[in-house]
């Protein structure tokens, strides 16, 4: 990769980047109580990716940009009010951005019709051919009465480059003849930063400038000069009456401008010269956890080929290889870590969401969220996205009432969706409630007896009819619509969220509301596991969904004929899974009172899982079986354990699915 496919890449990600604070703030803004701020690093992103398209050709995303920045502009200066109906066009402009950023991505030319009706809106907004809804109010962004003085005022501007200025495609030169444009400049230039001749790196900004600006602009006009490096640089503006005059002993440089340049070595005092984080390519720091990975499974063969050794003989090679493991662990964690991304990459994208469901839907709905900066493993955060927006989907279209029905029950007209992240138990937590009506448990009922899902007869508890939701091929939607209904593929949602360990449980209110909660694995790469014996055979049971271990007495086993056999636990009767015939591993003890039962749960259901031994607790690197294998039923991963030995990792949803499915004697004939 060259040098300019580098700030190519660069410039795309920080787009993404900036598209999604857009988004962010365009949502967040009120068009009663306006916030000329907000709308100024609105402006400030539609800005910054318009200044960096010109540099890479990408002449669409210009001229496209070009127009929203020029109705960015003209709302903050209070020609153009703010209204519902420019916010949508705006929200639908950033989705027309994004689709050719994309393209810029894939190097691919956009058709060019694509945003041609969006941006003509945006043109008939800003030349006002679009009147703007009245509730906005008019004159609210009008310039303060200094900044709208048209005499000139001298101004002192203190601009210190990051070091890094260079990296991201700017030039201090441009910046200093933008501001010998707007006024009558004098540039005095701070060089106490520049190291010997012999410590120079050519690539990173050393100088810092100090300019004296007189001019008729007002300070927003200033400010605008700096709009596209605002981030990558100490920047300071204020009046020069209340600032102090530049050191002397300078020399003077002339200029093309006329702008007189005043080099002087001054100390610069504690601004800050260095980043607080870099950028790294997601493909380094995959290779860099498998090779983690890699490492705790060449410690784990160490520690069994050494478990024997007489500590006595070999305490100082037993000392080493703890502290090897301590530091693999840490190391482990510490890696981990990086791959670690806040929530809020996809709580980000909700509230974009409930407004456009709402909307379509005449609906007055809120979501508040709490615990974005939660983190998980990236893995999880792309697989997690679809699952979330559909349950949001659903709490908008059959959780949340109409406007009308919700005053004629007492509650306010705008209903509202709470979402939540937070760490519990070493697993991530997100719950979706909201304060609508609730699952209507009657309707459910009939609905599951009309499609044969439950029998005409069945007497199922309050809890069971809440998560027919959840089984395939129900749904209460009379007919289809571009929203989806509760249900709709509610079935996939649940699927999807326990191919990943996690789980999924829904809790009722009728009439005050419904709360979903999805428990996650922190991360899909590595997973503290139980190691079993099951005859010849050794399996990983998640550690996460051991309750205990125990060995039950005969008379606490309980056969039934045609299904699974029962346990009997301080009055509690649990079916029994037994692994041997799901696997047909052969020579495996059938009798769970002389065997050891693992008691483990899922979605709130417990089973027991007859083993033969414990061999212990260990840290394992998953490794997916899908490149080489088809999936497998009750088999979530594969590892490789200190001997060397493949093994395979359990899938507790799945085992509950096989043994209530069908006949354990079926499951054998198949894997058989």
């Amino acid at each position: 990769m060259n040098d300019l496919d580098q700030f190519k890449q660069t410039y795309i990600t920080e787009c993404f980047e900036l598209l999604v604070e857009m988004e962010e703030r365009l949502l967040r803004l009120d068009i009663d109580v306006a916030d000329k701020e907000a709308l100024n690093a609105i402006f400030r992103c539609a800005h910054s990716i318009k200044g960096g398209s010109g540099a890479f050709g990408f002449d669409y995303i210009t001229n496209f940009t070009h127009v929203l920045e020029a109705l960015l502009d003209s709302m903050r200066e209070g020609a153009v009010a703010l209204s519902r109906d420019v916010v949508d066009t705006l929200l639908k402009a950033t989705d027309i951005v994004t689709q050719m950023v994309h393209a810029a991505k894939e190097n691919v030319r956009p058709p060019a019709t694509l945003g041609a009706n969006i941006k003509i809106q945006l043109e008939q907004f800003a030349s006002g051919k679009i009147v703007s809804a009245p509730e906005a109010n008019y004159g609210l962004f009008s310039e303060d009465p200094a900044d709208s003085n048209v005499s000139e005022r001298s101004w002192r501007i203190d601009f210190s480059p990051h070091e890094t200025f260079f990296s991201t495609g700017n030039e201090p030169l441009f910046i200093l003849r933008e501001l010998a444009r707007i006024g009558k400049t004098e540039v005095t230039t701070y060089t106490a930063r520049v190291p010997e001749i012999a410590y120079i790196n050519p690539i990173s900004c050393y100088l810092g400038w100090s300019i004296a600006l007189s001019t008729t602009k007002s300070e927003s006009d200033i400010r605008e000069v700096f709009e596209f490096v605002v981030d990558h640089c100490d920047l300071k503006i204020q009046p020069i009456e209340l600032s102090s005059a530049p050191t002397e002993d300078t020399a003077t440089i002339a200029t093309p401008h006329a702008t007189k340049i005043i080099a002087v070595a001054e100390d610069t005092g504690a601004r800050p010269t260095q980043t607080t984080s870099i950028r790294v390519d997601l493909e380094k720091v995959d290779r860099l956890v498998n090779m983690i990975g890699e490492l705790v499974i060449t410690e784990a063969m160490i520690k069994a080929q050494t478990r024997d050794f007489p500590v006595e003989q070999y305490a100082g090679l037993m000392r080493g290889i703890d502290e090897l493991s301590q530091h693999t662990r840490e190391l482990q964690e510490a890696v981990m870590s990086v791959r670690m991304q806040p929530v809020k990459t996809i709580f980000s994208r909700m509230p974009r969401i409930v407004r456009d469901i709402s909307t379509q839907l005449g609906k007055d709905i809120g979501l508040v969220t709490s615990g974005e900066n939660t983190e998980v493993d990236k893995t999880v955060i792309e697989q997690l996205s679809d699952p979330l927006m559909h349950m949001i989907r659903n709490s908008c279209d059959h959780g949340i009432e109409r406007p009308e029905v919700r005053v004629d029950k007492g509650k306010p007209a705008q209903g509202m969706i709470y979402l939540s992240a937070n760490h519990r138990g070493g697993r991530i937590i997100i719950e979706i409630r909201d304060d609508g009506a609730g699952i209507n448990r009657e309707r459910i009922l009939a609905k599951a007896r009309e499609k044969q899902l439950i029998t005409a007869d069945a007497t199922p508890s309050p809890d069971e009819i809440d998560n027919i939701i959840f089984m395939a091929g129900f749904s209460t939607a009379e007919k289809i619509t571009n929203v989806s209904g509760r249900g709709v593929g509610m079935d996939v949602v649940k699927r999807n969220i326990e191919g990943m360990g996690g789980n999924v449980r829904v809790t009722n209110t009728p009439g005050q509301g419904s709360l979903f909660t999805v428990s996650l694995p922190l991360t899909l790469a590595i997973l503290d596991g139980m190691i079993v014996r099951v005859g010849a055979e050794n399996y990983i049971i998640p550690i996460t969904s051991i309750i205990e271990t125990l060995r039950p007495k005969p008379a606490d086993v309980r056969r039934v004929e045609g299904h699974s056999d029962v346990i009997n636990v301080r009055g509690e009767f649990i079916s029994v899974i037994y692994l041997h015939r799901i696997f047909a591993i052969k020579n495996a003890q059938n009798d769970p009172s002389k065997a050891l039962v693992v008691l483990v749960e899922s979605n709130r259901q417990k089973m027991g899982l007859v083993v033969d031994e414990l061999i212990g607790q260990q840290q394992v690197v998953i490794k997916s079986l899908e490149a080489n294998a088809d999936p497998v039923q009750g088999i979530s991963g594969a590892t490789i354990l200190g001997d060397g030995r493949v093994s395979l990792i359990l899938e507790i949803n799945d085992l509950a699915t096989i043994t209530h499915a069908r006949p354990q004697r079926m499951a054998l004939e198949q894997v058989a």
